[in-house]
């Protein structure tokens, strides 16, 4: 069985950069980390990842994706591939704020189980804020059937990405994830947890990477305080 955590995670790769383009594209990212970590808690036992995604966006703002990437919940588990798909519209409500709304489907392989009883729907918004101090952002997630156990589960988080110096950003963030039904999921204190990031991103011929440190107050091995390498590079088509 997976740690007890699925954000959004998104972390759906690059869902927020892709809907601000201004013309269509068909544009596909492969990213190499070395952990798999959602929310703080590693989905591959703290071994490295290979994540791939093929995303459309439209003139509209419209756009539809799909997500890869390999996974291991541990002992007693096959369950080896997850294959996200979502989709959604950007909205530019004026120069400085603009707003992301979709859903996303997560889907699991590799395991007997994993393919009927994992996959789950997730509906998603974002508010961005742009400002002369950088890019802020509320963010939340909701599903109804979390991880196909039928319980209610949402994720809060505060996030904000400031330039320290050309072409060297730096992104906080804390988020909060809470279940609705503890007697159909939940962690080992309770509800509800923190998770806290810090990030450093930058590029270079055409790469980009990535230097995260983060942590949560769960006590397990998949949880704990950790430092995440990843380099990726899209291609538009």
């Amino acid at each position: 069985m997976k740690s007890k955590l699925k954000l959004s995670a998104l972390t759906c790769v690059s869902l927020l950069v892709l809907a601000q383009q201004s013309q269509a594209e068909l544009s596909s990212t492969v990213n190499l980390t070395t952990d798999y970590t959602f929310n703080g808690v590693s989905q591959t036992q703290n071994d490295p990842a290979l994540q791939a995604s093929l995303d459309y966006g439209f003139d509209s703002g419209w756009y539809i994706g799909t997500w890869a990437s390999n996974v291991d919940f541990g002992k007693d588990e096959d369950t080896n591939l997850e294959l996200d798909f979502y989709g959604g519209k950007f909205l530019k409500l004026n120069e400085k704020v603009s707003l992301d709304l979709g859903a996303a489907y997560y889907t699991y392989h590799g395991d007997e189980d994993s393919s009927d009883d994992y996959a789950y729907p997730e509906a998603y918004a974002k508010l961005g804020y742009s400002s002369n101090l950088g890019e802020s952002e509320v963010n939340g997630w909701y599903s109804w059937d979390y991880f196909g156990t039928g319980a209610g589960h949402y994720i809060m988080m505060l996030a904000h990405t400031f330039e320290v110096a050309e072409g060297h950003n730096l992104r906080l963030s804390v988020d909060r994830s809470t279940s609705t039904n503890e007697d159909k999921w939940g962690w080992e204190n309770g509800d509800s947890y923190n998770h806290y990031r810090v990030e450093y991103m930058t590029s270079y011929n055409d790469f980009d990477f990535n230097v995260a440190a983060e942590n949560t107050n769960l006590n397990t091995d998949n949880a704990d305080e950790r430092i995440v390498l990843s380099v990726a590079r899209k291609f538009s088509f």
